[in-house]
């Protein structure tokens, strides 16, 4: 009679963690601006196509290196192009990026987690030591060697970014998974003839949710960076599709006399990874198990 309230505690206590670490996230005002960046800035690039004035490849050809004007609000490139809509358009790659390359560090980091996690003995020491060499690999670099056999373009630095990053989440999950794995909860599945696979999806992945969240909350702005080297360097996106990495990279000559060219972008991509810094220190904050409301 005791066993099945002891299996529906996880999702009890996970149920409440959820509700508390939103009502924690709320009183957060840095969490919630930087929140509130980030779904601006997404409703920005879904609504490129309306949103910008022009298309990011439409030519003014009289009017090359405008200032920020009341026609061009953040001025021309050299050849014209309005910088507002090629910053419009870059947000599209930036996010995209940054989402579509934690979703693969997810996918690939997770099941390897779980399973050394799990299983443990040679199966974890072999997997581990495995995530130890690619863990020791400068990242950046395989990176830009992985696009350098791959090519340019935006599938590829999927791949690049996706198989070089997968290592920190494969070693948080595992860690999660040692840890919860021998709680009651887990002992109560298996005592009611639960598999090892559903004891992991049903039961230890979800209450290690939170932390993997608050780590894919920090992912995505490296990853948004990492692209924004690689454009820098040239060999992340083709032109002419814009992103704001290549925009400064294109531009930095022209720091000194158009000086436009080069901080707008530059400041879109301070912001974003300003503002997922900020929401992942309040979900880090919100999500701590530890009490808050000690004072």
């Amino acid at each position: 009679m005791n066993a099945p309230p002891m299996l529906h505690t996880p999702g009890h206590r996970t149920g409440s963690l959820w509700s508390e670490a939103w009502r924690r996230l709320r009183r957060n005002p840095l969490a919630l601006a930087g929140g509130s960046a980030i779904l601006l800035l997404a409703l920005m690039a879904l609504g490129a196509d309306w949103l910008a004035p022009t298309h990011y490849t439409t030519p003014h050809f009289e009017h090359p290196f405008a200032l920020p004007n009341g026609t061009f609000l953040l001025g021309t490139d050299q050849l014209g192009r309005d910088v507002l809509s090629r910053m419009i358009y870059g947000a599209q790659i930036s996010l995209t990026v940054g989402v579509v390359t934690e979703c693969l560090v997810l996918l690939i980091g997770v099941p390897i987690g779980a399973v050394a996690g799990y299983y443990g003995g040679r199966l974890d020491m072999l997997l581990m030591r495995g995530v130890d060499v690619v863990y020791a690999l400068p990242h950046l670099l395989c990176v830009i060697l992985l696009m350098s056999v791959l090519g340019r373009g935006l599938f590829n630095i999927f791949l690049a970014i996706g198989l070089t990053a997968w290592v920190r989440v494969a070693r948080l999950t595992r860690a999660q998974i040692l840890s919860l794995k021998e709680q009651e909860f887990c002992e109560a599945a298996r005592a009611a003839g639960a598999g090892p696979w559903t004891i992991v999806v049903r039961h230890l992945l979800p209450n290690a949710l939170a932390p993997l969240i608050i780590s894919s909350t920090f992912g995505i702005p490296e990853a948004i960076f990492t692209e924004a080297a690689l454009s820098f360097i040239g060999v992340g996106i083709s032109p002419p599709t814009p992103s704001w990495g290549q925009m400064v990279g294109e531009n930095q000559q022209y720091i000194r006399s158009y000086w436009h060219l080069c901080v707008f972008p530059a400041a879109g991509i301070a912001t974003l990874m300003l503002a997922f810094t900020f929401l992942g220190d309040g979900l880090r904050d919100a999500l701590d198990p530890r009490p808050h409301d000690t004072r």
